[in-house]
């Protein structure tokens, strides 16, 4: 069985010169090359056709997010994992959303970093477990919300809203921002940003206060 290619990106020299001897050392993986920013990665992930690429997320030119953005659509063959510092809430859900396969942390045992590589590379999902506990409880919170909704009513629009959009006016009415939306509902910003968009055509709403006015008088939330 062939070794697992894999690409190391971090702006920090020196952890990124261990974790290739680390990597280098075991005959399961192969590292192909290193990369110092998001934009490095994205040209020598697409010379060198890796099979997994181990992202840091906080770095300078491109960020891991942005990079890893792009790999899913330019090089959606390439598994990211990411690897950084932190495991806050905002760069997980980002990570995730943006087709990262996994999240570790730096403090990551080599076996189980090594595990990870060949996990991501069969195409499994790889969390820290602290990630998971996010993960989930992110998810128990989306099914109470969805438990305790109101049964719809028939929309007495033109053109009905989505149920995706519906999700989205609940939120944009509580006066969330579009990052905010974004993370509570896995989406990416922009994706939210189209959604938001089309809720103002379709209530006929020049701005956010509107749509939430319009849509608390129609009984759509």
């Amino acid at each position: 069985m062939s070794p697992v290619r894999v690409l190391v990106v971090d702006d920090q020299a020196l952890f990124r010169e261990a974790l290739v001897t680390l990597l280098g050392a075991r005959p399961e993986v192969e590292v192909v090359g290193e990369a110092a920013d998001g934009h490095q990665a994205l040209e020598r992930s697409a010379a060198l056709r890796p099979d997994v690429v181990l992202m840091d997320l906080h770095m300078p030119v491109l960020d891991g997010i942005g990079a890893t953005r792009r790999l899913r659509v330019e090089q959606p063959g390439v598994r990211v994992l990411a690897l950084t510092t932190f495991d806050d809430d905002e760069d997980v859900f980002a990570a995730l959303r943006a087709g990262a396969l996994g999240y570790l942390l730096k403090d990551v045992s080599s076996e189980r970093l090594v595990e990870a590589v060949l996990s991501a590379a069969r195409g499994e999902s790889v969390l820290q477990p602290s990630v998971a506990a996010k993960v989930v409880a992110r998810f128990a919170q989306l099914d109470a919300a969805q438990l305790d909704a109101p049964r719809r009513r028939p929309q007495p629009l033109v053109v009905p809203l989505s149920d995706r959009e519906l999700d989205v006016l609940r939120l944009l009415a509580d006066g969330r921002s579009n990052r905010e939306i974004a993370a509570a509902l896995f989406l990416a910003e922009g994706t939210v940003k189209n959604h938001v968009t089309s809720v103002l055509g379709k209530l006929g709403a020049r701005d956010r206060t509107q749509a939430a006015l319009h849509a608390r008088a129609l009984e759509l939330i």
